[in-house]
């Protein structure tokens, strides 16, 4: 790859726009069309089935498009240089925030297929879930939802409002240091809304951490793949090189470790209790037929990514960082499954549903995320720290 070092702005090429070519908007949008369909027959033949499908794909792709403006706002706080040629890579995931939201709206009609607190004789007769209604009630759980999609999404707006103009430095980083704050309260009370109220008598104090840890280990393999595909059509070709690579693939490799740290935190923590309000979500994901999709989870979302990744040459190279990059995304999917699935059925169940659905919401977010792209230039030319960052080296 190639690695010039420039002595001035000046010098670097000016970039050129991104743009999608008609066939290719084309076929996004029949993937859309795909899950669509795929959505619609499916609620007509299995419909709990059809929801449990929506919800996993909507918070595995939700999570992937508020990654982008936590992405930001990490390296705003933490006056990070280096990524400032590739920033806005990642701030085009806010495209995908306002799709999420009709997507919420829609998930809201399913919530009596998915979530046995929305079911008022349930709930009258369980003295716990009784005690729960305060929080678990659907005018709450809609009102705080739509609130979190739409801080997410402003301060992601904000943050790209002025982004790469010297006099908004200071004030992004305010904006991140509240954001962040914000974020972590929100995230941790949407992934309970959306994934842990799915067994409500259940409870994990660890589980916000867990899906953070998740959704942060799946955004960098979103944001490597982007890097790599822009640096190969030239929009991104004079500003990042193999050292902008090393760094993504090192955050990439920490949250690996990091995942696989809170993981078994939270499985320790649970055994060790051995509480029967706790042990109930590991033992229906952990034994009998779940017990093959834990240890794939295991090997693959740890092990395997854990070797693969951990020498200096494997971070470097975009083949290979683009084959890592998808299997950690398609291990995320294998997580969120492992999670929503087991309360829809005894064993694991993988068909045409599940395949037509998830490249329906892929095409949502390619499309979405490529549209911000287009609207704005993918190099911060006026950014004060380019010139740093473009001759990033390590």
């Amino acid at each position: 790859m190639e690695h010039k070092h420039y002595r001035s702005v000046k010098e670097i090429p000016a970039p050129p726009r991104f743009q999608m070519s008609f066939k290719a908007h084309l076929v996004w949008l029949g993937l859309v069309a795909v899950g669509a369909i795929t959505f619609l027959v499916s609620l007509k033949m299995d419909a709990d089935r059809a929801w449990h499908n929506y919800l996993l794909n909507y918070f595995y792709w939700m999570c992937l498009g508020v990654s982008g403006v936590f992405f930001v706002a990490l390296q705003y706080i933490t006056t990070s240089v280096w990524s400032t040629p590739l920033r806005r890579v990642p701030a085009s995931f806010l495209g995908f925030l306002p799709v999420a939201l009709v997507l919420l709206l829609i998930l809201f009609a399913g919530t009596h297929h998915l979530y046995e607190w929305t079911h008022h004789a349930v709930v009258m007769a369980d003295p716990i879930l009784k005690g729960k209604t305060p929080y678990l009630n659907m005018p709450f759980f809609v009102i705080r939802n739509i609130l979190f999609l739409a801080l997410w999404f402003g301060a992601g707006l904000l943050l790209l409002k002025k982004d790469g103009e010297a006099s908004a430095l200071s004030k992004n980083r305010k904006i991140s240091a509240i954001f962040i704050l914000v974020f972590a309260v929100s995230f941790t009370m949407a992934s309970f809304d959306l994934f842990m109220s799915l067994e409500p008598h259940w409870f994990s104090t660890i589980f916000g951490v867990y899906t953070f840890a998740g959704m942060f280990y799946s955004s960098m393999a979103m944001i490597i793949i982007f890097v790599i595909v822009l640096r190969r059509q030239g929009v991104l070709a004079h500003v990042v090189n193999e050292n902008h690579l090393h760094d993504l693939g090192k955050l990439m490799f920490a949250f690996c470790v990091f995942w696989a740290y809170i993981a078994f935190s939270q499985y320790m923590l649970i055994w060790y209790g051995n509480l029967p309000e706790e042990t109930g979500f590991m033992i229906r994901r952990t034994e009998g037929a779940w017990m093959p999709v834990a240890l794939a989870l295991l090997f693959g979302k740890f092990v395997i990514p854990f070797f693969l990744l951990i020498s200096r040459p494997a971070k470097r190279h975009e083949n290979y960082l683009l084959f890592v990059s998808v299997w950690v995304l398609a291990m995320q999917w294998l997580d969120c499954y492992w999670i929503v699935y087991p309360m829809l059925n005894a064993k694991p169940v993988f068909g045409w549903q599940e395949i037509g659905l998830f490249l329906g919401f892929m095409g949502l977010f390619v499309l979405s995320v490529t549209w911000v792209m287009q609207k704005i230039p993918m190099v911060p030319m006026k950014d004060p720290r380019l010139l740093e960052g473009v001759n990033h080296h390590q």
